[in-house]
């Protein structure tokens, strides 16, 4: 990948030179294999520092020293895990309260100029992202002290976002529990294939994967399913809770839209709704995207899956532009977050700033991040995502050559 900014930090180490096997683009006739997550020091298999391990130990011995390791670096993040209402409140003040406002101005301007109306909805679909990290904060029980507060709050930020708090909590706790986990993809996450399920595929399962990873469709049409379809959606294999919280939210939803279509008309209503809804839609799906999907992530199998590998190096840092960073709420410090989601999103990057287990993490520009939008499989083999121009090569039969 390129890169405008700082250099990205690769997570991996170098890989051995190996033999190419026959048929397979770069494999190797023993594939490399990435070391064992959570085994031995966590760390030395991808670069970081030791900690506190001997040269020689029994397994036992190494996986009982990982695990505590990976709890004292659990453990450290807990004074930055901790919300302060004043902060709290005056994000509020900075998100949800503009994001209203620009509706107002949005509707005073309507019979004056529909480019001033128009070009006001990219501010809003920024405060609106902004208002969703709040809302996500809330699901992690992070952004007010009190438990009672963050559901509250939850609730009515959600129907701004058109989420149904406990059913979209539920969801993303399962997210942030199997990031990462070839054995428990499905919930909460972007539908990745591995290099092996995609070729043994048939052609039109392959045609629907690549037409549902499709830039266009993905960000373009992605945004309507995501937030207003989907969500409204309650089935019965859900349990109660969460079906009440999907038809509760509906039914709040249908009477705030309904009366304001009442209020201004539905024309109007729509005019100053969907297209920062959409903007925002768009750019907070990319932001999950790229959180998770980029080159050198992080994916195995259940038995070698580790949470702290996982947040470290399967959740990058994306380094926005400050006026990004303040739209989206300091998300791209998402190595943070998977590790202590207990941390306010105000409170990320002093988090990052001051441990350096955060400094070897992987890092994306704004144009990395882009980038990522061509990297559609995990190729197990070489512990890498991929394109499907790589997956095509990787799949064509050898070529026979006669003397």
């Amino acid at each position: 990948m390129t890169s405008d900014g700082p250099q990205r930090v690769s997570a991996r180490p170098q890989r051995p030179e190996v033999q190419p096997r026959s048929g397979v683009e770069g494999s190797a006739t023993i594939p490399w294999q990435p070391p064992v997550p959570g085994s031995g020091t966590p760390g030395r298999e991808r670069g970081l520092p030791a900690v506190g391990q001997p040269d020689q130990a029994s397994p036992a011995s190494a996986d009982r020293q990982a695990r505590d390791a990976q709890t004292e670096q659990r453990r450290s993040l807990l004074p930055y895990a901790q919300p302060d209402l004043r902060r709290s409140l005056t994000q509020i003040l900075t998100s949800v309260v503009p994001y209203i406002a620009l509706w107002i101005v949005m509707y005073r301007l309507i019979g004056i100029s529909l480019t001033a109306v128009l070009l006001l909805a990219i501010p809003a679909a920024g405060f609106q992202v902004r208002t969703f990290i709040l809302f996500h904060d809330c699901s992690h029980g992070s952004f007010l002290p009190s438990k009672r507060g963050n559901r509250w709050l939850g609730a009515v930020l959600g129907l701004l976002v058109l989420a149904p708090y406990r059913r979209w909590s539920h969801d993303h706790a399962i997210h942030h529990a199997t990031s990462g986990d070839l054995d428990r993809r499905g919930v909460g996450d972007i539908p990745t294939l591995t290099l092996t399920e995609y070729a043994a595929r048939s052609w039109r399962g392959r045609l629907a994967y690549r037409l549902f990873r499709n830039p266009v469709i993905m960000f373009g049409i992605g945004p309507i399913l995501a937030m207003m379809i989907g969500p409204r959606i309650a089935s019965r294999a859900q349990r109660p809770r969460l079906r009440h919280s999907v038809l509760g939210t509906d039914v709040a939803i249908a009477l705030v839209v309904g009366g304001l279509c009442w209020l201004i008309g539905w024309k109007d209503f729509l005019l100053i709704w969907g297209p920062s809804s959409l903007l925002a839609g768009s750019a907070g799906i990319w932001l999950f995207y790229v959180q998770h999907q980029f080159e050198d992530a992080y994916w195995t199998q259940s038995p070698e899956w580790s949470y702290v590998d996982a947040a470290l190096y399967g959740s990058s840092y994306l380094k926005l532009p400050k006026l990004l960073q303040f739209f989206s709420g300091n998300i791209g410090l998402h190595h943070v977050h998977h590790l202590n989601a207990k941390i306010p999103n105000y409170n990320l990057q002093r988090a990052h700033d001051e441990n350096p287990m955060f400094h070897q993490v992987p890092v994306l520009t704004l144009r990395d991040g882009l980038g990522t939008m061509r990297l559609k499989l995990w190729d197990e083999s070489h512990g890498t995502l991929i394109t499907f121009a790589q997956a095509h090569r990787r799949l064509a039969p050898p070529q026979v050559t006669t003397p």
